[in-house]
């Protein structure tokens, strides 16, 4: 009797298996050969799940981002003040709890930025739209219960972008604390502006 294989479960199997080698080295510095190795596949397999070792890292970033976004949202139900939520929701970009995805997500951003292919830009934009809409909810509640005024709804994506911005920029040091600070010190300042007085 012929064994039936669950593909898409396969797949992440292997995308996982190959995720600490490649946090260790980055994918530049790893080749197919050593990824097989490391999920314990052979190399055929890899080339049967994968178009290329890009393609793993798309996947581990897919399976990492459904994560941390079933983890975001569990922290954010337990706080009510809107500039928490707010500093909960930009703290994947400094959170040690978020420190392999961050190391995925540079990993993915580099392929995106030198090597783009339709599923990862298709991929990039849904997740910018889901995060900015999901951002857009939490000022609109915001405004819903008095402590927002109006116009903080025209901030949202922009926040969103400065967020990003920032962590791109700290990306350069060597310091992530400096980034915490930053963007806790740019959050109370757009709150002494948006916040009803």
């Amino acid at each position: 009797m012929a064994i039936i294989v669950d593909k898409v479960l396969k797949r992440k199997k292997i995308a996982l298996a190959c995720k600490d080698i490649i946090l260790e080295n980055g994918i530049r510095n790893v080749t197919i050969s050593k990824l097989a190795e490391s999920a314990g596949v052979g190399k055929w397999s890899i080339y049967e799940y994968f178009e290329n070792k890009e393609d793993i890292v798309f996947e581990i970033i897919n399976i990492m981002m459904l994560e941390h976004n079933e983890r975001k949202e569990k922290q954010l139900s337990k706080v009510s003040s809107t500039k928490e939520k707010v500093r909960i929701f930009l703290s994947f970009f400094y959170n040690s709890e978020d420190s392999e995805l961050i190391k995925i997500y540079k990993e993915f951003i580099s392929i995106l930025l030198s090597n783009p292919n339709k599923s990862m830009v298709e991929f990039q934009a849904q997740c910018s739209k889901s995060h900015h809409d999901w951002f857009l909810s939490i000022i609109q509640n915001g405004i819903k219960s008095g402590e927002l005024i109006q116009e903080s709804k025209g901030l949202a994506k922009g926040l969103c972008f400065i967020g990003e911005g920032m962590f791109v920029m700290n990306s350069f040091s060597s310091n992530p604390n400096v980034l915490e600070k930053d963007i806790y010190e740019f959050i109370d300042t757009v709150f002494k502006l948006i916040k009803v007085k």
